[in-house]
């Protein structure tokens, strides 16, 4: 993403072309000429076409590549939140271009040969895909690349955002992935340490003290981060009229926080663990039934409330919104324009002085072409204002498709006017914008009629992929209806095959699991976590351990805190993660609130007569599917080591630490399995699982 963004051109952007017109994509080229342009997400073809030459306008220069492939892709963002989007790909290379690493066998056969618009007929591809290679378009080599989503896709996933609302409030939904926000009204008290605190700790956790007490005199906006291990927050202080004034130029550091934040939910909310984690991580319990009491709940946070001051806010408080990614707040940039009500008028042509009143700029400097020409003056503007770029990155943009043929005349009467050019020239122009134009194969209304909901494509791509919901297509392929093992530097495919109603069963439970455990921070957990699980439960087939009561008392009597008869057997392998022993049975028991760490003996096993800790219904981490799941992600951050409480550094540390490669799979199968049993299957599972949601090509 970093590279595409650097091959961003600026002339022209998004949403706003050279002659001040909708432009719906964003161009990109590349250091490479050879680049290979891939699907961003599993989709269907609703059209393409693939050229055998250049083209360009009558009488003219042969200078443009027209091929494209454009893509409908239907995904989830969360349990019942139904993404559906199209994504164009234009000015692909034509056929007689092609040359060094341009090899058209990487093309699905479909896109070998030359074609006219053709329609995608229920073709389909798979993210990565190669759909062909940068072209040019009037001489320059860049891909244009657009973003879009009929209205009716728009409504019913943004309807349940807060996009567009001025004053966003905490949603019903549970839906709540990648940052987090939190809006903090005026008056609200800000403490130098949280109430409760003794010489500077509070529950053993430590609040060195700020520069508190006081009461924010005005509203603030909070953006929480997490990540590898350190949480990053910043803070905006509203000045009124859509103005904001940061107060952190650089972030406040709270090093290792995630990495210790399970330690912490358990000192400070001993009560339910589980829910205090929640509330360390989302600032609310979204977690069914709630378990912590009402009035154990304060969540103290560090923040600013004006340059070079902090002071500790409770987060927990009822009057703070808050919001996360899923949500799009419009204090983060998001910003809705439609044409016709902003700087976007009826002809589609943007007025600078709307735009700049849209983007709240007070103070736009100097521009050297304002009073000469309108377009040289939005171009400067566009490219020299100070965070203009940027915060065009965040329009959400409803507009009709430049592809859309029946609206070509009205987008481009303009040109017919004194001083826009020659007859035969616009004449030229508008028979090669028809040669472009596809829209009338795609199936999908007029734009003309029924405008599209445009995003600046490398913004939307960057905001979903926080998401980290794994797809049913996604978790297919990562747990697949055939086993497949590595035994020998052989891989095999084993008898135990996966019901697809099995794997749709625990895909929700694992997304779920996967954001509380920040997990889809990075594609190198989820691989390593899933890889993992795919050994311990044969990829999701095997959540109770396949051993006879008399062989399970063999190898577990005396062992994992296994100190009575029988313990062996009851406190056999269960879950994903196939949990074992009373040791960390009794310790998962504690972090859901069923029992208190201070009902039973520390080290009962090694004492006789100590208190042993009283685990009703062991079998409930088979019988309840979420139980199943969150036994594996709670040993994953907890990590606690059999031999006696004290926690090792989690899971996440190492994996972040490490490329993914043998070396780390071992060292994780140890923390995980005490030794290296199934290694070699484990690096197959987790090496193959890092193909599918890793970053690189296939």
């Amino acid at each position: 993403m970093d590279l595409a963004d650097e091959g961003e051109q600026f002339d022209p952007t998004y949403p706003i072309g050279v002659d001040r017109r909708w432009h719906g994509g964003c161009h990109i080229a590349s250091r490479s000429q050879n680049e290979a342009v891939r699907a961003v997400a599993d989709g269907e073809v609703v059209a393409y076409r693939v050229c055998q030459h250049l083209d360009g306008p009558d009488g003219a220069v042969k200078d443009s590549d027209l091929g494209f492939v454009l893509l409908r892709h239907e995904t989830e963002t969360g349990e019942n939140c139904k993404l559906r989007f199209y994504s164009l790909y234009m000015h692909l290379r034509h056929l007689g271009g092609y040359g060094g690493n341009c090899n058209p066998k990487d093309l699905p056969e479909w896109l070998r040969m030359p074609s006219g618009i053709e329609s995608g007929d229920g073709k389909k591809v798979s993210r990565k895909d190669v759909l062909g290679w940068i072209g040019q378009c009037n001489g320059r080599m860049y891909l244009h690349f657009e973003i879009f989503m009929t209205r009716a896709d728009f409504e019913a996933y943004f309807s349940g955002t807060q996009l567009g609302r001025a004053n966003p409030s905490t949603p019903a939904s549970t839906d709540y992935w990648g940052d987090s926000y939190y809006v903090i009204p005026a008056g609200l008290p800000i403490l130098a340490q949280p109430s409760g605190t003794v010489k500077d700790k509070l529950n053993g956790i430590e609040f060195p003290p700020l520069k508190g007490t006081t009461a924010t005199a005005r509203k603030l906006y909070i953006e929480v981060k997490f990540r590898s291990g350190q949480k990053l927050t910043r803070v905006w202080r509203d000045d009124g009229e859509g103005q904001r004034t940061l107060l952190t130029a650089t972030p406040i550091l709270e090093a290792d926080y995630e990495y210790s934040m399970y330690a912490r939910a358990c000192a400070l909310y001993p009560a339910c663990p589980s829910d205090g984690y929640e509330l360390l991580r989302f600032g609310r319990i979204l977690s069914r039934p709630e378990t912590l009491p009402a009035g154990n709940r304060a969540t103290w946070f560090r923040v600013a409330f004006d340059q070079d001051k902090q002071g500790y806010v409770d987060i927990h408080n009822a009057g703070i919104q808050k919001l996360s990614d899923a949500d799009f707040p419009s204090f983060m940039g998001w910003e809705k324009v439609s044409e016709g009500a902003g700087p976007f008028a009826r002809d589609g042509l943007c007025d600078i002085d709307l735009l700049k009143n849209l983007l709240k700029d007070k103070n736009p400097g100097h521009n050297p072409y304002a009073g000469s020409s309108a377009n040289k003056a939005m171009r400067y503007y566009v490219q020299m204002g100070e965070g203009v770029r940027e915060k065009l990155r965040g329009m959400v943009c409803e507009m009709p498709s430049e592809w859309d043929g029946s609206n070509k005349e009205a987008r481009y009467q303009k040109l017919k006017e004194p001083g826009e050019g020659d007859l035969a020239g616009f004449q030229r122009f508008m028979a090669f914008v028809g040669k472009a134009q596809f829209w009338d194969k795609t199936g999908l209304p007029s734009t003309t009629t029924e405008k599209l909901w445009f995003f600046h494509p490398l913004a939307f791509i960057r905001h979903f992929r926080k998401c980290g919901w794994l797809s049913e297509h996604e978790f297919e392929q990562i747990f697949p209806t055939t086993y497949t093992q590595k035994s020998g530097g052989k891989v095999t495919s084993a008898a135990n095959a996966l019901p697809a109603k099995l794997r749709e069963k625990y895909r929700p439970i694992l997304n779920r699991f996967i954001r509380k455990h920040l997990l889809a921070q990075s594609s190198k957990r989820i691989a390593h976590f899933l890889g993992q699980g795919a050994e311990e439960s044969r990829t999701l087939t095997w959540m109770d351990e396949r051993r006879s009561e008399s062989s399970c008392n063999t190898l577990y009597g005396g062992k994992l805190g296994n100190d009575l008869p029988g313990d062996g057997y009851r406190f056999r392998g269960r879950g994903m993660k196939q949990l074992t022993g009373k040791y960390n049975y009794a310790e998962f028991w504690v972090y859901k609130g069923w029992i208190f760490r201070t009902s039973f003996s520390q080290s009962w096993w090694s004492r006789p007569k100590s208190v042993r800790p009283a685990i009703a219904e062991p079998d409930r981490l088979i019988h309840d599917d979420a139980l199943t799941i969150e036994t594996a992600a709670w040993y994953w951050e907890a990590t606690p080591n059999s031999g006696g409480p004290h926690l090792r550094s989690t899971i996440n540390a190492t994996v972040d630490a490490a490329p993914v490669d043998e070396k780390s799979v071992r060292t994780v199968t140890v923390t995980i399995n005490g030794g290296h049993n199934g290694l070699e299957n484990r690096i197959h599972h987790t090496m193959r699982i890092y193909l599918i949601v890793g970053d690189g090509p296939k």
